[in-house]
């Protein structure tokens, strides 16, 4: 008997058994620092026993062990309780993860999770927890008991790395759990069992976590669970949610029902999917506990104006309050009283229109008045008696959708390009300026309009009109319809560059264009910005050279032009970049290392898979020099004489890829070279498919499967090459 008392008396510090709003008089509502409200109750490890103070004593009344400091509050065995709510039916508990840690031996210990909720009233939250993973080489899976569910997921790295707030399957992934869910397994398994990431990462780890309180950022991969700092890292905070009863609302208010109706006065039922039962919830305007026989009790209102305000002179009602604006003021006093008269307001609305009114016309002149304007400055007058098509802001804005990021194309270095469709159903690709400026873009907008309006080549992108209206000129282009080259070689690989024929005739006709562009248009014209990206293919795969933002005029005479330094890395001429000189060759070089991204598949300054910087054109020219091309070329070469005429496409770049400016070749030079290795692989081409309706040909194959020799041909045409680069030199001593 005395050590009954003893034991009582040492509950009395951290249990408190009267005076609590929600839990029912003479009971205890406290185990430690955990308050437990009623339905639930509480029962202790000695023989002290409260069996009226849960509403179902086989479910809801928690055991609470006195022999931690302080006391703790258990769901079942092993998984101690920190936290209870009433209105979201939800408890918060802690569960350990489960572990495998690995050494030089393989797994030295293990912990699979096997958690059961009982037969009762209790789920996993699946709206609040999810499995969560943590490991380099980890595969975690988890089941109910009866095998009708299973999930999991799969977590990698390779080197040691902070997990920073997520989990995105590196060093950590997470998956959800379905609904009604009550038992659950977790088990663990590596397939290498750590052997490559075990200096850093010697364990797994699976558990439930609470999404709105569990920290990815704590995580760390060198955690283990013997640890005494890792206590909180092999433990988690996990939700389960409650119902009073397995049944719906209309059953539990049947007067039939011989379990009765668990929701006191002033409240209402609530039915959970995850539970398939019901909980209570008090009404609106009432607080309290909704499971007490009392109910729920009306809220003061009036009493708390931090919380329900008030204006005016405040009346609680049940579940309500009201609240009037006093005497000469107007409004509703819960929002906010006014003193204005009911004529005061009219007139004051009144005027307000009218003021939107005339605002809104001054609006529409001042916009007015600026399009005509715009229209003027840009050279209206005279543009308009051109044979090009003059726009109007609203047929742009109106074919652009208003200039919607779903119809951006591109973005250049000083405007946007969007594709539109006229009234017509014309596709056009309109140019608008960046803001850059004004004087600046018009000084761009003059030159290049200046350049594009005197152009005419299949193989240059015409324009089809532009928009005055605008601060700075829109352009009009025609749309093409198959994207750049650029991301036909390096992003959706397609099909049309899966040979070499294909590839040259691209090259050729990209070379004819920046020719006309140097010899034939008048003035002669410096592209400035060749590059795979500023060459179109249309619906045909022809090359269309487009873009001339960064050109320039030649005015005769001239042989170079001194400019601000504008391009794009990878493709300037170094020549270009130490003296601020663009020249004609400054295109050659641009347009040898587009050769270069044709033959390689390469982007100029490339990264290796392994994350390391090169150079592609060094790469390129060390390749040439060691007789090893064939091996850095991406796409399929049908015979020896094809790789022949792409050794001789390399030297051409190669000439083109020459420091000192004057020493590379003229791109009328470059196009006639292109042109005739046209000739002959249209000439090679027309004979291997006579060849075929004679004889038995092997099937095509890969450049990597052909054995290259040196016939007569490629030894004649490197020679000729290489005559030609000793001319140059030769004419600069």
């Amino acid at each position: 008997m005395l050590s009954f008392w003893l034991v009582f008396l040492s509950f009395t510090s951290s249990l408190t058994a009267t005076g609590s709003p929600d839990a029912v008089s003479g009971c205890p509502d406290t185990c430690g620092n955990v308050h437990v409200p009623y339905p639930f109750g509480i029962n202790f490890t000695s023989e002290i026993s409260y069996p009226r103070c849960a509403l179902n004593n086989s479910e809801f009344m928690f055991i609470c062990n006195s022999t931690y400091n302080p006391p703790q509050l258990f769901f079942g065995e092993n998984m101690p309780i920190h936290h209870i709510s009433v209105e979201e039916g939800t408890i918060s508990v802690k569960i350990y993860a489960a572990y495998n840690c690995y050494n030089n031996r393989g797994l030295f210990a293990s912990f699979s999770q096997s958690i059961s909720l009982g037969n009762g009233l209790f789920r996993f939250s699946d709206s609040r927890n999810k499995l969560t993973v943590v490991g380099c080489d980890t595969l975690a899976l988890m089941e109910d008991a009866t095998e009708t569910f299973g999930s999991g997921c799969l977590s990698w790295c390779e080197t040691d790395m902070t997990l920073q707030g997520s989990c995105s399957g590196f060093g950590c992934c997470q998956t959800s759990i379905p609904k009604s869910l009550k038992t659950l397994n977790i088990s663990l398994s590596s397939s290498t069992k750590h052997s490559r990431v075990l200096q850093f990462n010697p364990c797994d780890f699976a558990f439930l976590s609470d999404e709105r309180t569990y920290n990815v950022s704590s995580l760390q991969l060198s955690y283990n669970p013997y640890s005494s700092a890792t206590e909180n890292f092999v433990t988690s905070d996990v939700v389960i949610e409650w119902v009073v009863r397995e049944e719906t609302c209309e059953v539990a208010r049947s007067s039939s029902n011989p379990n009765g109706y668990a929701c006191g006065d002033n409240s209402k039922c609530l039915y959970s999917v995850n539970g398939q039962g019901y909980r209570c919830l008090c009404n609106d305007g009432f607080t309290g506990n909704p499971y007490l026989p009392q109910g729920c009790q009306d809220i003061d209102e009036c009493k708390e104006p931090d919380k329900y305000k008030c204006d005016g002179t405040c009346k609680n009602t049940f579940g309500a309050y009201t609240c009037r604006c006093p005497l000469g003021m107007l409004g509703d006093g819960k929002v906010a009283c006014r003193g204005f008269r009911v004529t005061t307001i009219a007139a004051v609305i009144g005027a307000i229109l009218l003021i939107m009114v005339i605002a809104f016309l001054i609006i529409i002149i001042y916009k007015r008045r600026r399009k005509e304007r715009n229209f003027l400055e840009n050279g209206g007058m005279l543009l308009k008696h051109q044979r090009v098509r003059i726009f109007s802001e609203a047929d742009l804005v109106k074919a652009t959708k208003n200039f919607d990021a779903s119809h951006l194309l591109g973005e250049g270095g000083f405007g946007y390009v969007y594709r539109g469709f006229l009234a017509d159903n014309t596709q056009v690709a309109v140019k608008k300026w960046k803001d850059l400026g004004k004087t600046l873009l018009n000084q761009e907008f003059q030159q290049e309009i200046g350049i594009v309006s005197q152009v005419n080549h299949k193989n240059v992108v015409k324009i089809i009109g532009l928009c005055l209206e605008t601060k700075v000129p829109l352009l009009v282009y025609e749309f093409i319809s198959n994207g750049t080259l650029f991301d036909h070689i390096h992003h959706k690989r397609s099909q049309i560059l899966a040979n070499w024929k294909n590839r040259l005739r691209i090259a050729a006709e990209s070379a004819l264009a920046l020719d006309y562009l140097h010899s034939l248009a008048d003035p002669p014209i410096i592209h400035g910005d060749v590059k795979s990206s500023n060459i179109l293919l249309d619906d045909s795969y022809t090359a269309k050279v487009s873009d001339f933002g960064a050109s320039v005029l030649i005015s005769p005479g001239q042989s170079t032009m001194a400019t601000k330094i504008q391009g794009t890395i990878g493709y300037l001429d170094p020549e270009y970049l130490m003296t601020g000189n663009l020249t004609e060759k400054s295109d050659v070089y641009s347009f040898g290392v587009v050769l270069v991204e044709l033959l390689t598949g390469e982007k100029p300054n490339s990264s290796r898979k392994t994350g390391d910087k090169r150079n592609i054109i060094q790469y390129f020219l060390s390749s040439l020099e060691n007789h090893t091309l064939h091996r850095i070329l991406r796409f399929n070469v049908a015979s020896e004489n094809e790789m022949e005429e792409i050794e001789v496409c390399a030297e051409l770049a190669k000439q083109c890829l020459r420091s000192s400016g004057i020493q590379r070749p003229t791109m009328k030079e470059v196009a006639e070279e292109l042109g005739r290795l046209r000739k002959l692989n249209r000439s090679s081409w027309d004979h291997r498919q006579s060849s075929q309706e004679t004889e038995y040909l092997p099937a095509e194959s890969s450049y990597s499967t052909i054995e290259v020799g040196t016939s007569k041909m490629s030894q004649n045409e490197i020679l000729r090459l290489r005559t030609f680069d000793i001319e140059y030199s030769t004419d600069n001593i």
